[in-house]
């Protein structure tokens, strides 16, 4: 058997496509482009890509794109007033604050102070509140982009055994919330797992997001598995690999994502989904 390969870019351009109707749909009924601003403060590598990478997917869609790219010795301060200012500005429906942050820069204070209504990262912690109590709210990117991969995939969710390696508030936490809600019995493991390979042979669905290269061994993944790699990360030779051993997993597994092309592209495309989603909560569209 080898497995049905999760195409992450074909599924994002969906998702954009999707987008960019919402874009015109608004624009005709309530004669305002959604905007979106994006944050960026001092210069790191891959933040310069990851925002460079939002500001075109905008501008793709046809949405409003708000650059906002401040240097690496913006004070707490100033960040919080330009966060206050896009709180209260009507052409501003999200707000992303692109993470890693400045050591002088507290990013929990920074999440805080983001309107709920904007915060479509999902990060803060009145959207972390709403995700756990299954309140309205907004969702975190990624896991949004898995739960799409796993339904396109025609992954059964309810009474399945889902199995997420990693705990982060970014994508561990909150995707087992997401499959909990769509009736899967959800093991949430990590680095201090005894039995890792034990967890994984008995999971129908497996969301890997430890980022450690190849730390989930393709023969201990249960056959007829659906297998989603959030991991990205560079092996002894410098070749860009997933937490899952990809070629003896796919000889295995059902359908998986490849690394890269899988779970990547999902998370900028959910990003402009949650903006539609907020404009049409602020200007009160059905």
């Amino acid at each position: 058997m080898t497995a049905i390969r999760i195409d992450g870019k074909a599924i994002a351009a969906k998702v954009r496509a999707e987008v960019a109707a919402a874009v015109r749909d608004i624009e005709a009924r309530a004669g305002v482009k959604p905007g979106l601003a994006l944050i960026r403060v001092g210069n790191d590598p891959a933040s310069e890509v990851y925002v460079r990478g939002k500001v075109k997917a905008c501008e793709e869609t046809g949405m409003a794109g708000f650059e906002h790219i401040l240097p690496g010795t913006t004070s707490q301060a100033e960040l919080l007033a330009l966060v206050r200012k896009l709180n209260i500005d009507p052409h501003v429906h999200g707000v992303l604050v692109q993470l890693p942050l400045p050591s002088q820069i507290s990013a929990d204070e920074v999440l805080e102070l983001l309107a709920p209504q904007k915060d479509v990262d999902g990060f803060g912690p009145h959207s972390a509140g709403a995700l756990f109590t299954g309140r309205k709210g907004l969702r975190p990117c990624t896991p949004l982009g898995i739960l799409r991969l796993l339904d396109e995939a025609n992954t059964p969710l309810q009474g399945a055994r889902a199995l997420v390696v990693g705990r982060s508030n970014i994508v561990g936490k909150p995707v087992a919330i997401l499959l909990l809600e769509r009736h899967a019995t959800v093991t949430l493991a990590h680095s201090r797992t005894p039995d890792l390979a034990g967890e994984v042979g008995r999971a129908d669905v497996l969301i890997a997001a430890v980022g450690k290269a190849e730390v989930i061994r393709g023969d201990w993944i249960k056959p007829g598995a659906t297998v989603i790699d959030v991991g990205m990360n560079r092996n002894a030779a410098g070749k860009l690999v997933g937490d899952v051993e990809f070629a003896r997993a796919a000889e295995r597994a059902r359908a998986i994502t490849p690394v890269p092309g899988g779970v990547g592209p999902m998370t900028i495309a959910y990003l402009l989904s949650n903006t539609i989603q907020a404009a049409k909560a602020q200007l009160a569209l059905s």
